[in-house]
């Protein structure tokens, strides 16, 4: 819609648009709703609201307390969020008291901090279904129901050639053999929909265009053509770990072979890559502008343009070599912070370290001795509740789970604080435990692997594809582990097919090819047979024996295999649960690597540590158990993250949908017609035979494979390679196929029952799909009219929502807030966790740790702070209530002052000018945590004066400091400061004069 609004209203000349044959097919609203529908904003001009609101109400939007989706909005007094369905991100508006707009700023839409500043947006629309009239007398659309919308909306609708006028048509290679399999997509769906007994299917307008109006529309078109065949990737990436390096070689290589080498880039970086390589350049041409200009130039000629390019080329057939140069990699992401507790919302379970289980209903202004300040209303067992003022907001948890899943505390009695004061002991002895693992690594001496430079260059060039940013980083982090001496156990957490068993590869080569021998252990027979052949493969032609060991291999054959390890003859053995047998034997052990380690369970993890002594680990998983992904979060594990997706790999597409045999039928035979193939996944097997005759009902053309685990091993083993390699158009199948299969033609999959699932096998169910760079879709099938629980709903929402790349680590944090975190030294999978959630487990437990190392706690506590003064976020400055919740949670768990200073800057640039409650917020923030460094717990203020309370961490030499050059009196464990106090405000600027007096005597 937003392309096509650029082109109806752009200028005639230089005008490129760039689309695919599956949305040129699909019908458009007429011209004028596209072209009308338009909201113009400029800096300096006048804002209309009311036009603005309108607006929003008939194109689309929906309101929500924070804009960080498409077709989202924020609405703040002076401060507007807006993502705007077309752009590539959200942005800001900022008003003045009259409504003048004083700024305009793109913002990130994780962080919610500005990125860039605009002068001018055009917002399009963020639905194809615009209302007219009064927006609200229209029903909003929904997913099942937009093309019956679009038709009654719209009497006519144009297609994209009837809009694009007179123009070159370019068509891409092949696009008639593509174009025929999407109109027999579309003449099947018609006649599906038909025999399936939707009503009247034949006699509505189609929202697609049939055989002869292609025919028709592109017969009256300029045909041009498009040459893509000299283009080929450059060897090396911008955020490759050797880039800078390698980039500056092939760059010199090509200028003496006298091709043009062209630097893109906006900054440092560029500049820098220019300067080195102008040295050894024969015809340094300095600036250039145009790519005219580029193809003029002489062979071997140097140059640079301004550009954002992220990503070189290189043009064959003109001899030119595009360099990008991004000015700053991306920032390398701390895996911890990953890892953190997500922010609360209102109607969340929520722990008090007081007062136990509650309910999160609403954040309230209450009036305390005249002064307005903001409450959380909590709500107990048998609707008793208490109300928790911002000063106590530090000792609010996220509690992980669903209000109906959890028995709620009693108020006013002790059995929260017998419960607490049982698990706090636990605790101590958990972190005892903890530390004295961590002790024995960091003492604990491990054979140390450096591989040979020549043979592992040669075993890495084998690798395909380009290593992403994390991937090398993962590479390098595992390498320096293997060559340290300690005992490596890390955890590379990555989505499925981000690249975990490259990593795997580097690290079995690292040691293999240096003498020892390596452990791959999977969960499956299948994936340990997918495993095999891949490290088989990529071991050919080096010294390195691959073996195998499962239970489909012949016992003569597993004999030969377990003497073979114990002489040392195999190097690297893939193998399942058969590794554990007591007849098994290594001769020099280094590395053991578990894939799909949430698979398995302590006892077997146990089994592993008993294979060798000081033996480095290396566990690999897209959603790690919560006891794993705690122990992480703790510090306890070490972790890489593989974040960044492939190139040209695509997120697979998860909607949630009624059963509907012409809808089903539409799916699978638009995949058979791609030549691809379908998962059909149920939860039981007695599902199988029901579901296995629908298929043959309405797919009879197509060959339907069965695989469950009641099927003989060999059996299920042939029946699903044999599907990898090609074997039948639809697998239907229970969860078996879950685990590491790569069947890089399947790109669609139906999930029967999605909700007797659980939320981390969806997300590995869906990563079966859309491997090979197809678009993959994934549609949980529900039972028409089924009456789902909030449990259910809210786990196959998460699902549906986290159809982003890479989103295996969020649904592994929220499958642990769902489900608990278990105990990490027991095997109590519901643990303490499941009875304090997981925020103030986590804080206990870090707490434990670092006081058992003599280090400062991570959550200090926070002193107490008696004003007669309003600080506060007003409801008028962020109207959202969860939002203001999770600023005051960030304000009172900040750790520095310069947190609370970012904290500043992000008020002022998410919500416009600060009020003076915020500042004063923001400074009460800071007494109380300089207050907290030097050890007071409590500073009040009263009309004629001043008291501190200090505790045994206060510095002594700070309470002389302040009784001698403060003139304070010392009164048992308290200084008193004999000031007429007056108003709030000077009471805080006493306290600040106070503490920057105590704080020069510790310098």
């Amino acid at each position: 819609m937003d392309a096509l609004r650029l082109w109806i209203g752009g200028p005639s000349s230089r005008r490129l648009m760039l689309t695919s044959l599956e949305a040129i097919l699909q019908r458009v609203p007429p011209a004028d709703a596209i072209s009308e529908n338009v909201f113009q904003l400029a800096v300096g001009t006048s804002f209309n609201r009311d036009a603005f609101m309108d607006f929003i109400a008939r194109t689309g939007y929906t309101e929500e307390g924070v804009a960080d989706d498409p077709g989202e909005l924020a609405v703040r007094d002076c401060v507007i969020d807006i993502y705007p369905a077309g752009a590539p991100g959200p942005m800001r508006i900022v008003l003045d008291e009259n409504d003048n707009i004083l700024e305009l700023h793109g913002f990130d839409r994780l962080s919610q901090r500005t990125e860039s500043s605009l002068e001018h947006v055009s917002i399009g629309p963020a639905s194809e279904v615009i209302k007219g009239g009064d927006a609200s007398q229209d029903a909003g659309p929904s997913a099942s129901t937009i093309e019956n919308l679009l038709i009654r909306q719209y009497d006519l609708m144009p297609s994209v050639f009837d809009l694009l006028g007179d123009t070159t048509l370019i068509l891409g290679q092949g696009i008639n053999q593509r174009l025929e399999h999407y109109l027999d997509i579309i003449d099947d769906a018609q006649q599906a929909h038909i025999d399936f007994g939707v009503a009247d299917a034949a006699s509505r307008q189609s929202l697609y265009l049939d055989r002869g109006e292609w025919d028709e529309q592109t017969g009256h078109m300029r045909l041009g053509t498009l040459k893509v065949d000299d283009g080929e990737e450059l060897p090396t990436k911008p955020y490759d770990a050797d880039y800078r390096k390698s980039i500056t070689r092939f760059a010199q290589d090509a200028l003496q072979e006298h091709k043009k080498v062209l630097i893109a880039g906006n900054g440092k970086r560029a500049e820098a890559l220019y300067r080195r390589l102008e040295k050894g350049a024969d015809a340094p041409n300095g600036t250039v502008g145009r790519w005219d200009d580029v193809l003029r130039a002489t062979p071997g000629s140097l140059m640079k343009i301004a550009s954002n390019l992220q990503e070189g080329f290189l043009d064959t057939s003109e001899g030119i070599v595009v360099v990008a140069a991004p000015d700053a990699p991306m920032a390398d992401t701390n895996s911890h912070q990953l890892l953190t507790e997500p922010e609360l919302r209102i109607g969340d379970v929520v722990v008090h370290e007081d007062h136990g289980i509650g309910v999160l209903k609403d954040l309230e202004t209450i009036l305390v001795e005249n002064v307005a300040r903001d409450a959380a209303r909590l709500q107990y067992r048998d609707g008793d509740s208490i109300l928790v003022t911002m000063r106590e907001f530090d000792k609010l948890w996220r509690y992980g789970s669903e209000p109906d899943a959890v028995s709620l505390d009693r108020l006013h009695t002790e059995a929260w604080s017998k419960k607490s004061q049982k698990i706090a002991q636990d605790i101590v002895s958990t972190a005892r435990h903890l530390s004295k693992i961590a002790k024995q690594r960091q003492s604990s001496q491990a054979q140390t692997f450096i591989p040979p430079r020549t043979q592992f260059a040669a075993f890495t060039r084998r690798f395909p594809f380009a290593e992403t940013r994390d991937q090398s980083k993962a590479i390098n982090d595992v390498l320096s582990d293997l060559a340290s001496g300690k005992e490596m156990n890390r955890l590379v957490c990555g989505d499925v097919g981000f690249g975990k068993t490259e990593v795997a590869l580097r690290a079995a080569a690292a040691v293999a090819l240096s003498g020892g021998q390596v452990a791959v252990i999977a969960p499956t027979t299948v994936l340990a047979r997918q495993h095999f052949q891949t490290f088989q493969q990529r071991f050919e032609g080096t010294d390195v024996s691959v073996g195998m060991m499962s239970r489909l291999v012949k016992p003569a054959e597993s004999k030969q295999t377990k003497a073979a390890l114990a002489e040392g003859k195999i190097g690297v053995i893939v193998a399942t649960q058969a590794i554990f047998a007591k007849d098994v034997r290594f001769a020099r052990l280094g590395l053991l690597i578990v894939d799909e380690e949430h698979r398995f369970g302590l006892k077997e993890k146990s089994a592993m540590n008993r294979l060798a002594p000081s033996l480095h680990t290396l566990m690999m998983s897209a959603t790690p158990i919560p006891r794993t992904l705690q122990s992480a979060m703790v510090g306890v594990q070490e972790v890489s993250l593989l974040t960044t997706p492939p190139s040209r790999r695509r997120p697979v597409r998860t909607s949630l949908a009624a059963f509907d045999r012409a809808s089903m039928r539409t799916g699978l035979m638009r995949e058979h017609r791609r030549g691809g193939q379908s998962f059909v996944v149920v939860p039981r097997i007695e599902d199988i035979e029901g579901v296995e005759t629908i298929l043959k009902n309405i797919a009879p053309e197509l060959s339907v494979k069965v695989a469950h685990g009641r099927m003989p091993a060999a059996k299920i083993d042939e029946t699903i390679v044999g599907f990898a390699g090609g074997d039948g158009d639809v697998l239907l199948a229970t969860n078996i196929i879950e685990n590491g299969l790569d069947v890089p033609r399947a790109n669609t999959m139906f999930i029967w029952h999605p909700e007797r699932f659980g939320l981390a096998q969806l997300h590995q169910l869906r990563g079966r799909v859309g491997r090979s760079g197809a678009q993959g879709r994934a549609t949980l099938l529900l039972e028409e009219g089924a009456d789902l629980g909030e449990d259910a709903l809210s786990r196959l929402s998460t699902l549906v929502e986290s159809d982003r790349l890479g989103s295996g680590l969020a649904i592994s944090v929220r499958d642990l807030d769902l489900r608990g975190g278990g105990d990490i030294a027991g095997d109590d999978q519901a643990g303490h966790m499941r009875v304090i959630g997981v925020g103030l487990y986590q804080k206990l437990l870090a707490g434990a740790v670092a006081e058992l190392g003599k280090k400062s706690s991570p959550f200090p506590q926070q002193t107490i702070l008696q004003l007669d003064t309003a600080a506060t976020i007003p409801a008028n400055y962020v109207s959202d209530p969860a939002t203001r919740l999770n600023l005051y949670a960030k304000l009172s768990r900040a750790s520095s002052l310069l947190e609370i200073d970012d904290l500043k800057e992000e008020f002022e640039d998410r919500f416009g000018e600060l009020p003076s409650e915020v500042l004063t917020l923001l400074r009460t923030s800071r007494v109380q945590l300089s207050a907290a460094r030097l050890g007071i717990s409590k500073l009040e203020a009263g009309p004629k004066a001043l008291a501190l309370t200090f505790t045994p961490k206060t510095p002594a030499k700070v309470l002389a400091q302040l009784t001698k050059k403060a003139g304070a009196v010392r009164r048992d464990d308290r200084l008193i400061f004999q000031v007429s106090s007056g108003t709030g405000e000077k009471q805080l600027e006493q306290f600040e004069q106070i503490l920057a007096k105590a704080n020069t005597s510790t310098r």
